[in-house]
């Protein structure tokens, strides 16, 4: 509970400086005006509630959603290498948002995000049916390879698609991953199936902390296998899925952020879900204000910074073979 409690503090105040810091640094007491005392004849209030507020609301939320489908995933196929981007989720969501932008142009950003949905259904979809060719079955290394080859075909696909029908202006935002570009309509859109997934998750969260333990034991223990691996996975192709759309296909943050919950909090999902929420969102806020405060008025990709992090993680996991779940 204090890690909970500790990660929420920090997490408020990435928030906050993440409002006030940027091109045009902002005093605390103008954010603090601005929510409670709204003069929209004010330039820096106009800035804070149009363009801030809404992506630090956005970078917190994709972040959480990426961290808590890493972490279902982890858990369901008790695959320590689990991450919507590394399992072809990401890319095949940004795949159809590719063909999306082609053949459907001028959409309604709801159906962009179910476009978002088929994507990452089909991503994973194609990853663990070339992973189960094996006659040894699916492994985590052999997963992990097949979702890398799903990803590049995906994203030499969506680039010739780009290329082609002169769309790649359109889809540059998504290809880099960043939370610039959120506005209050994607979040009125987005934010009930994101925080809908996310209770969901959740509620699953004590059948993971069983599944985790493996199918005998889960079996043993009266868990109906069949639903909770369907729940989970609806929930996972809403989290990925719709995070795609708003932010792009960042990698990295489901893979690392599960483990280090677990590494805090322990084995039991309960606390790892919450807990990995929690600390997701306060890594996409950060690497969003460093991005901000790397060569401003110029932005870094989100997604290049936590790659930084996320390849010798991910390095590091492999070295050990995996890991333990």
């Amino acid at each position: 509970m204090g890690i909970l409690i500790a990660g929420t503090a920090l997490l408020f105040l990435a928030l906050a400086l993440s409002i006030s810091l940027g091109a045009a640094d902002i005093e605390l007491k103008t954010v603090w005006d601005t929510i409670f005392h709204f003069n929209p004849e004010l330039v820096n209030h106009q800035i804070i509630l149009e363009l801030r507020i809404p992506r630090v609301i956005g970078a917190a939320i994709v972040g959480a959603c990426f961290a808590v489908a890493g972490a279902l995933m982890q858990g369901m196929t008790r695959n320590p290498l689990a991450d919507s981007g590394l399992l072809g989720l990401n890319a095949g969501a940004a795949f159809m948002l590719a063909v999306c932008f082609a053949f459907f142009p001028g959409l309604s950003y709801t159906y962009v995000i179910l476009f978002s949905f088929v994507g990452a259904a089909m991503g994973a979809g194609i990853v663990y049916g070339i992973g189960s060719l094996s006659e040894n079955g699916l492994t985590p290394i052999r997963l992990v390879l097949a979702g890398a080859a799903v990803s590049a075909l995906l994203g030499a696909l969506s680039e010739g698609v780009a290329l082609y029908y002169e769309i790649g202006q359109d889809l540059a935002f998504w290809y880099a991953g960043g939370v610039s570009g959120t506005t209050w309509e994607q979040l009125k859109v987005v934010a009930p199936w994101l925080c809908i997934a996310i209770v969901g998750a959740i509620v699953l969260s004590r059948s993971i902390t069983i599944l985790s333990l493996g199918e005998e034991v889960a079996i043993g223990l009266g868990e109906n296998m069949g639903k909770v691996k369907l729940l989970s996975a609806i929930i996972i192709l809403i989290l990925a899925g719709a995070a795609v759309s708003v932010v792009g296909a960042v990698s990295f943050v489901g893979l690392m952020v599960p483990h280090l919950a677990r590494w805090l909090v322990g084995h039991d999902y309960r606390w790892i879900i919450p807990t990995s929420a929690v600390l997701g969102a306060l890594l996409v806020v950060l690497a969003d204000l460093v991005a901000r405060m790397i060569n401003p008025p110029y932005e870094t990709p989100i997604g290049a910074l936590i790659a930084l992090l996320g390849v010798p993680f991910f390095l590091y996991l492999a070295r050990k073979g995996g890991g333990q779940i």
